[in-house]
């Protein structure tokens, strides 16, 4: 049998077309383990090989792929993991690894990094608001509103894959435990059915040893993020309009750029790499986050407190669990601008001050020693192999 500090761990991800956050947290996990004398193996597929695939084979393979069961079954008999760490497996891998991992004696923790297992759109929202109606039935609501990439086929084949696998029992019978990435995300898949005894919370983590320059002259605010409906792109450029004295640097790229552009006080970055980021981060006065939808847990939080920058975000959400209002960051109403310009006012003098409680609260929480500790627990909480 294994030792806690010598566990075997087979990750299991499904990596986006574009690279995501989710990406990045398995890189994060897998170097973590390694650094810590664990040995780790991955196995990965690209959703990028389902381009050109026919519906029929996509939609069949996102429901049960057959060839992805017997590969992980192949990877467990050659790496002997003491734990598979599965992190996403829509589309191209399926929930079919579960009861591979089962079969082979293998404990399987899941992490939750969106709400896919209850909502087809996996962010409960639909037209620009919140959106719980397929919480705790089957979500045949999703497929007449196409709510999975606006189209009701793809939306048939995601509700089809969570009614059957309902049905199966997969994840109440192959999934010995889940990981939330707070206690409010928590209570949201307890609401969809997911078993509560099951369920821990282990939040995101950077590694950004480098502590921010308290001499630093800081300017401006700061928005990372893809520019989208779901991240309150609108807000943003309502409240540069109320704040003109103000000036806005926004890193990222998405649909709703038009949104911003010819703002004469807004600064479009585009997409920047994580030392460009960490960079703009320890220059800016706060970081921006008016999101409208659930969001689980940002890096970006996370990036931002280890750069000693605080956050402002909406009251809304697992936002107020995890930004300390008034030490950490701000919070203001969702969707309104004109609330945040009035938080941001009242708040800059202190600013300063919440960044350095930011960073105090990140090497507590979401450092590497942090998470690793959290991990550690983790791991040693599930049964061992024949144990």
């Amino acid at each position: 049998m294994a030792g806690p500090a010598s566990k075997r761990v087979l990750f299991v991800h499904a990596r986006y077309r574009q690279r995501g956050g989710e990406d990045a947290v398995v890189d994060a996990e897998i170097a973590l383990l390694r650094s810590h004398g664990h040995a780790v193996d991955l196995y990965e597929r690209s959703n990028v090989e389902l381009e050109g695939m026919g519906r029929l084979e996509a939609g069949a393979r996102a429901i049960w792929n057959g060839r992805a069961a017997d590969e992980l079954a192949a990877a467990i008999a050659r790496f002997h993991p003491d734990i598979v760490h599965v992190h996403n497996t829509f589309p191209s891998i399926s929930p079919s690894v579960y009861a591979a991992a089962s079969r082979a004696g293998v404990p399987t923790i899941q992490t939750l990094h969106n709400f896919r297992l209850i909502c087809p759109q996996a962010m409960f929202l639909r037209e620009g608001r919140v959106c719980e109606d397929c919480v705790g039935h089957l979500p045949w609501r999703g497929v007449a509103r196409a709510c999975y990439r606006d189209s009701r086929a793809q939306s048939a084949v995601l509700a089809t894959m969570l009614g059957v696998h309902r049905w199966l029992g997969t994840w109440q019978r192959h999934v010995t435990r889940f990981v939330a990435l707070n206690e409010f995300c928590r209570q949201k898949f307890v609401e969809g059915g997911l078993p509560a005894d099951r369920i821990v919370v282990k939040p995101n983590f950077v590694d950004l040893p480098e502590r921010p320059d308290p001499g630093q002259a800081r300017d401006g605010l700061l928005f990372v993020g893809r520019l989208a409906r779901e991240k309150g792109i609108d807000v943003l450029r309502d409240l540069a309009r109320l704040m003109p004295e103000q000036r806005f640097r926004v890193a990222g790229d998405g649909p709703e750029r038009p949104l911003l552009g010819g703002l004469p006080n807004v600064t479009l970055l585009g997409s920047l790499s994580l030392p460009q980021v960490c960079a703009e981060m320890r220059a800016a006065q706060a970081l921006l986050l008016p999101s409208i939808w659930y969001e689980n847990f940002p890096r970006t939080i996370v990036e931002a407190f280890a750069c000693g920058l605080p956050v402002v975000a909406s009251r809304f959400g697992a936002m107020p669990g995890i930004i300390d209002e008034g030490r950490t960051g701000l919070l203001f109403a969702k969707g309104d601008a004109a609330d945040l310009a009035r938080v941001l006012r009242a708040g800059r003098a202190d600013l300063a001050a919440m960044g350095r409680q930011a960073r105090a609260v990140y090497e507590v929480h979401y450092s590497p020693a942090a998470a690793y500790e959290a991990t550690r627990q983790l791991y040693d909480g599930v049964p061992w192999p024949n144990a």
